[in-house]
């Protein structure tokens, strides 16, 4: 999967190289702060990395350390389960959730797993519609109802048809809609203790969904997230469409949860699992030179 994330950043690196079109053995911290601020680092990160180097000038190796610290808290432990295994996606509509849901879904079949998907987005018929046009083309089943059906028994009825066929892995989709943020968090949490009751620790995953075309906008929303059902993972989407690929750092510093995979593009093998080496290489690649 190597150079898949490097694909993606390739917006953000053009980005870089409006402000600094040559790239240095060292960099003057002034210079390093208009570079981060066009990847879309938020300001306050900034100022906590530039206040942790002191010198004036920047080596790529200093920068790397200071980078990847922000990142430390990417890393992810999948809990111990009886399967199947329940993730339970959520996210704003238009974030990609569908899609992402698709692109997990062949994931796991590529990985040998049997795979189930549960349609609990009833607030919305098209959203029902696109995942069960994605469970015909994956071939794999799928558990939905009716629009306005309550989603906690769709998710529910999901998990149990699993159980009884044996499947390894249960992808639940939800609706997302923010403007009507006390009801979506109600309805999340419902959800989350309906799964637990058919199935122990269910959902295992807790997967926010964002759209890395909204670079730090995208904070206050997973915040909002966080704050309803305890997130464990994110995963990012549309990297390739952004220059804003420096948000990431944002959005792991101010979580302070794993990131899960990123997006690349449209095609399955395009979701790939972070790896926050690789991200921080490509970037410092675009800034410095070897000495």
């Amino acid at each position: 999967m190597f150079g898949f994330i490097k694909k993606g950043l390739n917006k953000t690196v053009e980005a870089i190289k409006t402000v600094a079109p040559k790239k240095k053995v060292k960099i003057l911290k002034d210079d390093l702060e208009n570079i981060l601020l066009e990847a879309d680092v938020e300001y306050d990160l900034i100022e906590i990395i530039l206040r942790e180097l002191y010198q004036d000038e920047v080596t790529r190796e200093q920068l790397e350390s200071k980078l990847l610290m922000t990142l430390s808290y990417t890393k992810y432990i999948q809990p111990d389960y009886e399967a199947p295994f329940v993730d339970l996606i959520v996210g704003v509509n238009g974030a990609g959730k569908t899609t992402t849901i698709s692109k997990l879904a062949k994931h796991s079949i590529n990985d040998g797993k049997s795979v189930m998907l549960g349609a609990s987005d009833t607030f919305r018929a098209a959203a029902i519609e696109q995942l069960t046009q994605w469970a015909t083309k994956l071939n794999i089943p799928i558990v939905s109802s009716q629009q306005g059906h309550d989603p906690s028994a769709v998710a529910y009825d999901a998990i149990e048809s699993a159980k009884a066929k044996g499947i390894d892995h249960v992808i639940i989709d939800t609706a997302g809609r923010l403007h009507t943020q006390k009801n979506l968090s109600e309805e999340l949490k419902k959800i989350v203790r309906i799964c637990d009751k058919a199935h122990m620790n269910a959902p295992h995953r807790k997967i926010l969904i964002l759209d890395g075309t909204q670079g730090n906008s995208a904070i206050a929303q997973a915040k909002a997230f966080n704050e309803m059902i305890d997130i464990d993972g994110i995963i990012i989407t549309k990297l390739d469409g952004t220059a804003k690929g420096g948000s990431i750092f944002s959005i792991a510093h101010a979580l302070r949860v794993p990131i899960l995979f990123v997006g690349v593009g449209e095609q399955p093998e395009d979701l790939v699992p972070f790896d926050k080496y690789e991200f921080v290489d490509s970037l410092l690649d675009a800034i410095f030179i070897s000495e």
